[in-house]
Formats: C-alpha cells, sequence, structure tokens
C-alpha cells in the first residue's frame, strides 16, 4: 500500500469544486441504487457516526467531519482510518518545489489518514484554528487548508498545533445521506476537538458515539 501511495499521492484536493455540494454530481459517479430520503437540515459542522446497522465495511466505526451539506448532496472526510507514516517529501516528489524546501521536508514523517473512496489520490489537511494561509476554509470548529505549503510549515514546527492529513473524502448524492439517517446508518455528535485529535483512533469512535444524538 505504502509504494502505490508514493506514487499517486502528487496534487491536493482543490476545496473549491465541492464548496457547494449542489455540483458534487459533476465531479462524482454515484451508485444508480442508493437509500434516498428527504433533506431536513444539513449536517455540515457535525459529526456522523456510524452505527452497528451500517453494513458497508468501509466506514464501519467511522467518524466523519461533515464539510458540506445541502439538499443536493453531502460531502466530509472520515478521521479514524489511519493508513500509515509517510515522509512529506515523498508525497510531493512530483510537485514543482525548489531543492531547499524539498530537503525540508524529505525526511519529516507523518501519519496519513484514509478520509473516504473518493478522490483518493488527493490530499487535505484538518487542523486547529491557530493556522492559517491563504488557502485555509474555516468551519465551524476546525480549519481546513490544501496546500504543500502548510505541510512545509509542519515539517519546520510552524504549523497548526492539531492537524490531520487526510487521503480522500466521503461524499452522497442528493437524498443519499438522508436516507441513510433514516435508516439508523448514523447518529449525529458535536465536532469536538478532544475527539478530532485523539491519538486513539479506537477511542474517536467510542467517544463521538457517548456524545451522539439522533434530530426528531
Amino acid at each position: 500500500m505504502k509504494k502505490f501511495l508514493l506514487i499517486i499521492i502528487t496534487f491536493f484536493i482543490n476545496l473549491n469544486y465541492p464548496a457547494l455540494s449542489i455540483d458534487l454530481p459533476k465531479y462524482y459517479q454515484f451508485p444508480e441504487n442508493y437509500l434516498k430520503g428527504k433533506y431536513h437540515e444539513s449536517t455540515k459542522d457535525f459529526f456522523i457516526v456510524a452505527t452497528n446497522k451500517l453494513k458497508d465495511s468501509r466506514f464501519k466505526k467511522a467518524v466523519i467531519v461533515m464539510l458540506g451539506h445541502d439538499n443536493k448532496g453531502a460531502l466530509g472526510v472520515v478521521i479514524n482510518k489511519p493508513l500509515g507514516t509517510f515522509k512529506i517529501g515523498s508525497l510531493l516528489k512530483d510537485l514543482n518545489i525548489n531543492d531547499t524546501d524539498k530537503k525540508e521536508l524529505y525526511d519529516f514523517e507523518v501519519p496519513i489518514y484514509w478520509g473516504g473512496p473518493l478522490d483518493n489520490n488527493k490530499l487535505l489537511i484538518l487542523h486547529s484554528n491557530d493556522y492559517k494561509n491563504q488557502n485555509t476554509k474555516n468551519y465551524k470548529n476546525i480549519s481546513v487548508t490544501n496546500d504543500y505549503k502548510a505541510l512545509l510549515d509542519i515539517a519546520q514546527n510552524k504549523g497548526p498545533k492539531n492537524k490531520l492529513i487526510i487521503l480522500g473524502v466521503s461524499a452522497w448524492n442528493i437524498g443519499q445521506l438522508e436516507g441513510e439517517i433514516d435508516k439508523g446508518h448514523w447518529n449525529l455528535s458535536e465536532i469536538n476537538e478532544n475527539i478530532l485529535f485523539e491519538k486513539n483512533n479506537e477511542n474517536k469512535h467510542i467517544m463521538a458515539t457517548k456524545n451522539s444524538f439522533v434530530r426528531l
């Protein structure tokens, strides 16, 4: 898996195109048959937490930060499924970065997380609000940055205090997430930094489940 990732991870996800989930069907292929529900209220800026009723093994005990959700679809990233540890310089070897930056980056290792099955050749950094650059997007309790300069800052100990580097995203078509929630596959939970950046990834699901609720 590691050798494969080193080949494909060469670009950062553009946060602008999925910022409005109305565009999601334009960028992603969704299954024709899926549970479909009626949109009531956005889950954006919440965790969604997998329940035992969810049978998709990829999302077993998943905790997902929801970055967008409206009546046209939903977008988020899984935060508790680590892929392994990788050298930053190797991840960015095909980008146009000067030699000095490459030297700073090459041997600095970071854990990489699986964010979902879509855009699985692209990275984003989910982090605390103490860091910002021109490509940072702020959410309710967290921020997301999508450029290599943030990785350089991390390698130089100038980056955010807390961060997750995530590969891939999770997305739902029109009414798809609503249908899954209606069937009890997901509960909601308030985004909490203690859960988000918990070192023990198995504990994230336990903690988020304890704080979860079902909207009436």
